[in-house]
C-alpha cells in the first residue's frame, strides 16, 4: 500500500503540463460530449421502451461498398502486403491524384512529391503543427470547429487565435477581421469546407481572398476537406486545390471515412506544396509506420470508383429534405446545406409558457432527457445545435418514419424563437 501511495504520487507529479502537471486527473469539469454521453444513458435508463435517435453521431451508418470490403480480404490474403507501409504505397498515392483530377478537377498534382497516405485525417492534423510551430508561434482556427490542431499547436508552446464562423458571414471567417498583429506572427490557417458544424460551403472567391491573403502575410493554409466529396442538388464537389495559387500556400487533406463509409479503416492523404508534404513526410516518419498496405489498396479501389459516393450523397440529400421539412413544419428556421451530413440550426428560446433556454447545451440537454433526442449542441458564435443525417435507418421508409417519430415528438410543445 506504501509503496503504491507513493508511485501515486510521484507519477502525478510528472505530467506533462500540456495535460494538466500535477493537476492531471482532478478537473472536475464535465465537457459537452461527456454529458451527451451521460444523458442519453439516464434518458435510457428512464425510459427504456422509448427509441432513442442518436442525431448527434458524426459517421456513416452504413458499411463501407462491397467492392472495397471485397478489395481487401483479396490485398489482405497476400504475403506481400504484409509488411510495413512506411509512407504510403505509389499505387494509392496514384489514385489519390487521379481522384483529385476527376472529382475536383484538379490539374498538376504529381502523386510522387505531392500526395502521402493517411491514417485518416486526425493524425495528420495532429502533425502539422509539429511541421511549423514554435513557442509563440500562432495558428488561426475557426470556431466552432475541429480543435485538434490546435490542441497540439498549445502542446508546442504555440497560440491559438479564434475567428468566429456567423450566419451572417455565411459560415465562412472573416479573414480582414484578423488583427495585423496575429497575420504576422501566424504561421497557420486551419479552414474547413464544407464545414463541421455549420454545413457551410466555400467558394472559389472566398479562397481567391484566402491565397492572396496568405501571401501577403506568409502563412500556410491547412484546407482539411473530408466532406468535400458529399455535395448536393448539383452542387459539384470543390477543392481548395482547385483554385489558382492555393498550391503555393498549401495542402489539403482527404479522408474516406465520411464519403466512403470508411471511419474505422483510417485512411486518407494529404496533398498540395510539395515542400509541406515533405516535411509532413518527415514528421510522419517518426509517428507511425504506415497504415496496413491491403487498406491502402482498397482504399486506392474506392478512389477510383467515385459513383459510390455519389450513392452515398444521394441516401444524405434525401434525409436532408425530410428532416429540413419537419423542423420547418415545427418553427425552425432550417436551410439544407450543398454539403456534409451535418445540419446546424438556431436553438429555440425558450417554450411558450414554460421553460426557457439560455444556450444551445440547455436545449440539447432539453431534447434528450424530454424527447430521447439526441443532437450537438454549439455555443461559440451564437446558439446552434447540430443534427447528422446519419442516424440509424435501414432504407426510405424506415427513414421516413425516424423523421416522422421526431416530428411527433417535438410538436406536443410550441417552442419560441
Amino acid at each position: 500500500m506504501r509503496v503504491e501511495k507513493y508511485q501515486s504520487t510521484f507519477i502525478q507529479e510528472l505530467f506533462a503540463s500540456r495535460i494538466g502537471g500535477a493537476n492531471y486527473g482532478k478537473d472536475t469539469n464535465i465537457y459537452k460530449f461527456e454529458k451527451i454521453k451521460r444523458a442519453k444513458a439516464a434518458a435510457k435508463k428512464a425510459q427504456p421502451d422509448v427509441e432513442l435517435i442518436d442525431m448527434g453521431v458524426g459517421e456513416p451508418d452504413e458499411m463501407a461498398d462491397a467492392g472495397i470490403v471485397a478489395k481487401l480480404a483479396e490485398e489482405a490474403s497476400k504475403s506481400e502486403n504484409r509488411g510495413y507501409a512506411d509512407n504510403g504505397i505509389a499505387e494509392f498515392k496514384a489514385a489519390a491524384a487521379k481522384y483529385l483530377k476527376e472529382v475536383f478537377s484538379v490539374d498538376g498534382i504529381d502523386a510522387e512529391t505531392e500526395v502521402l497516405h493517411t491514417i485518416g485525417a486526425k493524425p495528420a492534423l495532429a502533425m502539422l503543427p509539429t511541421v511549423f510551430i514554435n513557442p509563440g508561434d500562432v495558428t488561426i482556427m475557426t470556431v466552432p470547429g475541429y480543435p485538434v490542431m490546435g490542441t497540439h499547436t498549445k502542446y508546442l508552446g504555440g497560440e491559438v487565435y479564434n475567428i468566429q464562423l456567423t450566419k451572417e458571414n455565411n459560415f465562412l471567417p472573416d479573414i480582414d477581421a484578423i488583427p495585423v498583429d496575429i497575420a504576422r506572427r501566424a504561421k497557420l490557417l486551419y479552414l474547413n469546407y464544407p464545414n463541421n458544424p455549420t454545413g457551410a460551403t466555400a467558394t472559389v472567391e472566398f479562397f481567391e481572398k484566402v491565397i492572396a491573403w496568405a501571401k501577403e502575410y506568409n502563412v500556410v493554409v491547412v484546407h482539411d476537406a473530408p466532406y468535400a466529396a458529399l455535395t448536393y442538388d448539383g452542387v459539384k464537389p470543390f477543392s481548395f486545390l482547385s483554385v489558382p495559387g492555393a498550391k503555393d500556400v498549401g495542402v489539403e487533406l482527404h479522408s474516406l471515412s465520411k464519403s466512403y463509409n470508411m471511419t474505422g479503416w483510417r485512411i486518407g492523404f494529404i496533398a498540395g506544396n510539395p515542400l509541406i508534404v515533405k516535411a509532413f513526410g518527415d514528421v510522419k516518419d517518426n509517428n507511425d509506420s504506415g497504415q496496413f498496405i491491403a487498406i491502402q489498396k482498397a482504399a486506392a479501389y474506392g478512389l477510383s470508383n467515385p459513383q459510390i459516393t455519389e450513392a452515398i450523397s444521394a441516401k444524405y440529400s434525401r434525409r436532408h429534405n425530410m428532416l429540413v421539412a419537419a423542423l420547418n413544419e415545427i418553427g425552425f428556421r432550417a436551410e439544407k446545406p450543398k454539403g456534409s451530413f451535418f445540419l446546424y440550426v438556431e436553438a429555440p428560446k425558450g417554450i411558450v409558457g414554460g421553460q426557457r433556454f439560455e444556450s444551445a447545451e440547455d436545449f440539447s440537454q432539453y431534447l434528450i432527457r424530454e424527447k430521447l433526442i439526441s443532437t450537438v449542441p454549439w455555443d461559440d458564435a451564437g446558439h446552434f445545435i447540430r443534427f447528422s443525417v446519419t442516424f440509424i435507418a435501414q432504407g426510405e421508409a424506415e427513414e421516413a418514419r425516424v423523421i416522422d417519430e421526431i416530428k411527433r415528438r417535438l410538436t406536443d410543445v410550441k417552442f419560441e424563437f
